[in-house]
């Protein structure tokens, strides 16, 4: 077919520009390119640096054939030679030597003919547009010359091509991120944590002055004292506090999958990886990571931790380069992890790693002052997730009882207990009357005495119940702890009575 150099520009330009989809512009090319010179299959292909080969973006051929390899590795003489390509290249079976000989075997030209057009954008090669005739000889110099005057249309096209589909890449990441970070973030921050100005004072003092910096943060203390809500409050009162906050519990996945969720997977690195997936360090960076019971990874795991500590660098699993991530690890756990150095089930590098600024969360039963406060808490929040408009009240003595109880599950444990009492309530006050079966009658008796040696006054009660509470309280009256708070009665109230009972009142001291 005879065309005129205008015609084929136009023609080729319209459809190569017709779609930022590449596929569809290429084939609607290769349509229009079949009449105008020998043409069986198309190729369009980009250099990957990473890779060091080359990856097929598009290929489509006359008849139905097998698809061609996605990725085409080169040899290192043979991705220089690849690289210096200015001119339209013409290989078949005849005349083939050197680099050229090299290359026709890599593509598997096999009795074909190939004319490879480089395709470059502002003085760099961005891929090559190669299209294949069957047979030898196919190809002569005219042919090169007309699809020359298409370059710059083909590499403008490839390089939207490519523009446009790290744009999809992105959007994909930031929807993907959103999705999972819906699902992770936790709601509590900085100076909202109940007991901060109580009994965690010295803990919030720790983690607002480490929050500003970037070293690891090591939180010890037992199973539901409140260590993530820490981890939470030193991420929100940093730097990074815009960027994403990552939540991974060590011994909840399984350990044959511990290094795909932490570190990732390239596509094919196993069966059933039918995608690249990131993992949680690239999910978390320019933002930190929370490592929650970091006692419970698994040996080899630890390794490829230590390695990110040291390097800020990660590896996906079958991956062949590594990737920096700029991350924050505050790590967490219940465990002695110094006895399981000594027992060879942790590793002592990452112990000394990990150990740069330890905070110690105590229990609940050291820092007793917080539990109106946080029942009190925990009312509110269960009421508005079971859909409970009216939250009801705490009845009097209650909050002794709670106070005085071990609490063995620490805060987690007052947490489930609230739910259960808001889900068995039918109605008035919320008594916690079944948290001590054994010891429903504590409080009279320890302020009342035993009522077989006779009845006191209503005065004497009284009066042993409120020195009672104010041992308990050291003496503090008013505010979080206070005993006006444990008798849920106005402080001056209180003064009032004490006064009237002969109740001295200052600060005591406990032995």
């Amino acid at each position: 077919m005879t065309i005129s150099n205008d015609e084929f520009f136009r023609g080729v330009t319209r459809r190569i520009c017709s779609s930022l989809d590449i596929q569809v512009a290429m084939k609607r090319s290769f349509d229009y390119l079949q009449g105008c010179l020998p043409l069986d299959e198309i190729y369009l292909d980009i250099m990957d640096s990473q890779l060091g080969a080359i990856r097929r973006i598009v290929h489509l051929a006359k008849a139905e054939r097998e698809p061609a390899e996605e990725i085409v590795p080169l040899p290192e003489n043979i991705w220089d030679w690849g690289q210096s390509m200015t001119e339209p290249l013409i290989l078949d079976g005849r005349n083939l030597s050197g680099s050229s000989k090299t290359m026709a075997a890599i593509v598997k030209l096999e009795g074909n003919s190939d004319l490879a057009i480089p395709l470059w954008m502002e003085n760099k090669l961005i891929g090559t547009l190669i299209l294949r005739a069957y047979g030898e000889g196919r190809y002569h110099q005219e042919h090169a010359e007309l699809l020359s005057i298409v370059v710059e249309p083909f590499a403008l096209a490839l390089s939207n091509a490519l523009s446009y589909r790290e744009v999809l890449r992105l959007r994909d990441n930031l929807i993907d991120d959103n999705r999972f970070l819906n699902r992770e973030l936790f709601s509590q921050v900085g100076d909202a944590i109940v007991g901060g100005n109580s009994g965690l004072r010295n803990v919030m003092e720790m983690a607002r002055q480490v929050a500003p910096l970037a070293n690891t943060v090591l939180l010890m203390g037992e199973t539901g004292t409140g260590k993530e809500v820490i981890a939470n409050t030193i991420h929100f009162n940093s730097p990074r506090k815009e960027g994403p906050f990552i939540k991974v519990n060590c011994g909840a996945i399984p350990e044959s999958l511990i290094d795909s969720e932490l570190f990732g997977h390239e596509k094919g690195a196993f069966t059933g990886a039918t995608s690249i997936k990131r993992g949680r360090f690239e999910r978390a960076n320019g933002g930190t990571i929370f490592l929650d019971e970091i006692g419970e990874l698994p040996f080899q795991a630890q390794v490829r931790l230590l390695r990110v500590l040291q390097n800020r660098e990660i590896e996906r699993v079958g991956g062949e380069r590594p990737i920096a991530v700029d991350i924050r690890i505050i790590a967490a756990t219940h465990r002695n992890l110094e006895s399981m150095v000594s027992e060879n089930r942790f590793r002592e590098d990452l112990w000394f790693r990990l150990n740069v600024f330890p905070i110690i969360v105590p229990p609940l039963r050291q820092r007793k002052e917080d539990v109106p406060a946080l029942t009190r808490h925990f009312v509110e929040l269960k009421c508005r997730e079971l859909g409970i408009a009216n939250p009801p009240g705490i009845a009097p003595g209650a909050l002794i009882r709670l106070t005085n109880y071990a609490w063995p599950g620490n805060v987690r444990e007052l947490e489930n207990l609230v739910e259960r009492e808001l889900i068995r309530h039918r109605g008035g006050q919320l008594r916690f009357d079944t948290l001590l079966p054994d010891e429903q009658n504590a409080v009279t008796e320890a302020g009342g005495g035993n009522l077989e040696e006779g009845p006191l006054g209503l005065d004497e009660v009284m009066a042993a119940h409120i020195n009672k509470v104010l041992d308990m309280t050291e003496g503090k009256i008013h505010g979080p702890g206070g005993a006006a708070e444990l008798l849920n009665i106005n402080p001056h109230t209180l003064r009032g009575r004490m006064n009237k009972l002969g109740i001295k009142y200052g600060r005591r001291k406990t032995s």
